[in-house]
């Protein structure tokens, strides 16, 4: 069941993370994050109220704000990286790098991986790099600097999203949704801040905002799907199976702007479900 879980939140951040990217291609990012913020403490305050039926502690508001910080800067990057680059690139890139922290972190604490979950993870890891190659030729064309520079805000939103993971698992060990409100609260308060200082106006257009408090909604969904299966299972194989969201991220490319998936995708979509079929039996 949990890793159910894990893979549903996966699909869902990879539709969030598509629908903001789409905002973020008439909008300035860090507005899009904003906004999507903002729904995503909606959702999350909802959340609570049908779920919790406990107070939070100061564990999860100390934890949930520091993966608050790191989610929302990962949010900033990721969208300018997918507003300037290829989607069908840039999110395997992120989720590569997404990756990596859980399963090591995971294992520095303690975590054993058996044989088949240890082949598992590779086949994990290779879907994601898989996924990655584009089928549309853009990044043939594109300026080196742009392809670089989009590149690297890939990797470095990765490591933001891993850590909110890592971080998001250090609460505390009872299914509560309150980590989730003190991480909106925090990220959205530090961008709030980070704009009043630049002085740059919250307003969005209605397409774009429309986009962005879907994107909110979607993404507190993935969060809090990842959370209650985290609690139960082991950190390195569920937000390894988290960090899979490119595959809905790329599908819905295909879809909706008409990006071509290679037959070397395909192959990387078939190596994820192979892999939630060795985790399962870890």
């Amino acid at each position: 069941m949990n890793l159910f879980l894990a893979l549903a939140s996966a699909m869902v951040l990879g539709a969030g993370d598509f629908v903001g990217g789409l905002a973020a291609k008439t909008a300035r990012a860090v507005i899009v994050v904003v906004w999507s913020n903002a729904a995503g403490l909606a959702t999350a305050l909802v959340l609570v109220g049908l779920l919790s039926r406990s107070g939070s502690s100061w564990n999860e508001v100390f934890w949930g704000a520091l993966a608050g910080l790191c989610g929302s800067a990962g949010a900033v990057l990721l969208y300018r990286a997918l507003a300037s680059g290829v989607m069908s690139l840039v999110a395997p890139t992120t989720a590569a790098a997404a990756a990596a922290l859980p399963v090591v972190a995971g294992v520095l604490t303690g975590d054993r991986l058996s044989a088949l979950a240890v082949i598992g993870v590779v086949c994990a890891i290779a879907a994601v790099l898989l996924v990655s190659l584009s089928g549309d030729g853009t990044g043939e064309d594109a300026d080196r600097r742009a392809m670089l520079r989009s590149m690297a805000l890939a990797l470095l939103a990765g490591a933001g999203f891993g850590a909110f993971f890592v971080l998001l698992a250090h609460t505390s060990s009872e299914t509560s949704l309150w980590p989730l409100v003190w991480a909106r609260c925090a990220s959205l308060s530090a961008i709030l801040l980070f704009i009043l200082v630049r002085r740059t106006s919250p307003a969005l257009s209605a397409r774009p905002a429309r986009l962005a408090l879907l994107s909110g909604v979607l993404d507190m969904g993935s969060s809090a799907l990842f959370l209650v299966a985290v609690r139960d299972g082991s950190l390195a194989v569920i937000g390894l199976l988290a960090s899979l969201y490119p595959i809905s991220t790329v599908l819905l490319a295909r879809m909706v702007l008409k990006e071509r998936i290679r037959g070397i995708q395909h192959v990387g979509v078939a190596l994820a479900v192979g892999s939630v079929v060795l985790l399962a039996w870890n």
